[in-house]
């Protein structure tokens, strides 16, 4: 099944494609910013020699690729959105007009560990919120070339192909993704406590270093369920709402809907998704804790 509005599109990996005017512009503007950020990052990666990075916090880097692919997606976006504003991880600021109804949320390199060490497993995130509401997603899969992208009530595709979660599986079958918590060493025994108590429960925990791409993957029913904590919303705010467009749900660790900036989530199918929270709720930041 072809693309909304795109019958007869095929999707060449790492090209701009020319898009049908069907799909949303803004949509359109969000992948073709995150293909050109995503040319920039493999070329660098093609030079690890040259690599330069500093440490931002313990287990917290940023390279100078961070810092180009953040300055080109912010370049291509206010050169066709000047009234918009774009939030950005390494510059900690909002660029453009910063009360702007539209904003965009911009993960410029999701992964950056797994990228300095040349695992191949980053991402591009890319969200718009209007009015406060994510409405439009795209995580471009850096290393394949794979775009998975989103707009509100069209439904979740990967290149052409329409994407949907998994939902036949209980929790002891389940596959779940995480790299849960995204900074194991600020509190590394209460990580291992909660991943040893998930291992002990599901069918497997793939720990990939990028939470945009265990969303996608979630969403492409790929995996049955993510989680994780230590996060941001540039994090996850286009990889949430490829998972509700794909049919599933998302919230913090109790369920509820502050996930955005909660720094916790957790999402699956909705067969799973309220199993899923009865295992993880007791670490929920939010949690009462016991008597």
């Amino acid at each position: 099944m072809a693309a909304p509005g795109l019958p007869h599109l095929r999707y060449m990996k790492n090209t701009v494609t020319p898009f049908s005017l069907a799909i949303d512009p803004l949509r359109i503007s969000a992948i073709e910013a995150a293909r050109a950020a995503g040319d920039l990052i493999r070329r660098a990666a093609a030079a690890p020699g040259a690599l330069q990075m500093r440490e931002k916090k313990p287990n917290d880097f940023v390279t100078e690729v961070d810092l180009a692919s953040e300055q080109a997606i912010v370049a291509a976006l206010l050169a066709q959105y000047p009234a918009h504003g774009v939030r950005t991880e390494e510059s900690a600021q909002t660029y453009g007009h910063p009360d702007a109804r539209h904003v965009w949320i911009v993960d410029p390199l999701d992964g950056t560990t797994n990228f300095i060490h040349g695992y191949p497993n980053y991402a591009v995130s890319i969200a718009l919120a209007i009015d406060g509401r994510i409405d439009h997603g795209v995580v471009l899969d850096v290393c394949s070339g794979d775009v998975f992208h989103a707009s509100r009530g069209q439904g979740a595709w990967c290149n052409a192909a329409p994407i949907r979660v998994s939902d036949g599986r209980g929790l002891a079958a389940a596959v779940l993704a995480s790299s849960c918590p995204a900074r194991a060493a600020l509190a590394p025994h209460r990580a291992i406590a909660l991943l040893t108590e998930v291992m002990g429960r599901v069918a497997a925990i793939r720990r990939s270093g990028s939470a945009a791409l265990d969303m996608a993957r979630v969403a492409a029913g790929q995996c049955d369920g993510a989680f994780d904590q230590g996060l941001q919303a540039w994090d996850v705010a286009a990889g949430s709402l490829l998972i509700t467009e794909a049919g599933g749900q998302i919230g913090n660790f109790l369920g509820g809907a502050d996930y955005l900036e909660s720094r916790e989530y957790m999402a699956a199918g909705p067969g799973l998704f309220s199993e899923l929270g009865a295992l993880l709720c007791a670490y929920s930041r939010f949690a009462t804790p016991p008597v």
